[in-house]
């Protein structure tokens, strides 16, 4: 039962001005997204992390370095297009409030399970091979370092809001239910009964409790009694 840490990549150029980058090359993080992605490595810093994937977009491959820079360790890294951002075929470039007049807008908002986008994929199949990729990952990796394992996976907002959605064993069509901002940190375990979601939309807060193989396979009744006290973060 490893535990991964899912993070969106931090604010980008096409973030800031209201595109739909989706799978355009060269669209990197701006200074804020770059402040982002540090604070959010400083976070996780206090977790010796055994691995990373990230989706091979250039804002990911740039929130990694900054995440990786905080490690006192050498995680092991690797890309991996199965959690790439969406397909969005003719609506990528556009801006988002030129897509809000389209009809396939609406259903985008309430029913995602039944959109593909034209002349991209359809959002289905997106959370098909992201959640399949990040339950092989996390196989892989517990096979390897064991149950007490921690690794992030450093993908895209709808990307990450399908691969929870389906750890809550909720409906694609309530995904849009889910928060996923720049940089945040979402934490899940699969475990042998279910998976177990710690956090979501996180951009904040103490993690070295992550450092601890407390974690068990079964859901405490009545709530549990909590994480252990914060400890220093290195800086």
């Amino acid at each position: 039962m490893a535990t991964v840490i899912l993070v969106r990549h931090g604010r980008t150029t096409a973030n800031a001005t209201g595109m739909l980058a989706g799978r355009t090359p060269g669209v990197g993080l701006d200074q804020v997204g770059r402040d982002q992605a540090a604070r959010t490595g400083k976070r996780l810093a206090a977790v010796p992390l055994v691995g990373l994937v990230s989706s091979p977009l250039e804002r990911c491959q740039q929130t990694s370095a900054l995440i990786l820079q905080h490690q006192a360790g050498s995680p092991a890294t690797t890309e991996d297009a199965d959690i790439t951002e969406c397909d969005y075929g003719q609506w990528q470039g556009r801006s988002l409030s030129e897509l809000a007049l389209e009809k396939l807008w609406p259903v985008v908002q309430a029913q995602p399970s039944a959109v593909i986008f034209p002349g991209g994929e359809s959002m289905a199949t997106m959370q098909a091979r992201s959640v399949a990729a990040i339950r092989r990952h996390d196989a892989r990796i517990e096979a390897e370092f064991g149950p007490d394992a921690v690794w992030v996976a450093v993908s895209h907002g709808d990307i990450i809001k399908s691969i929870l959605a389906d750890a809550l064993g909720m409906h694609l069509d309530l995904f849009q239910r889910i928060s996923v901002g720049p940089a945040s940190a979402s934490i899940v375990r699969y475990g042998p009964h279910r998976p177990n979601v710690f956090a979501t939309n996180t951009d904040s807060g103490d993690l070295s409790w992550l450092r601890s193989s407390a974690l068990g396979a079964d859901a405490p009744v009545g709530g549990g009694s909590g994480h252990a006290a914060p400890q220093a973060v290195r800086s």
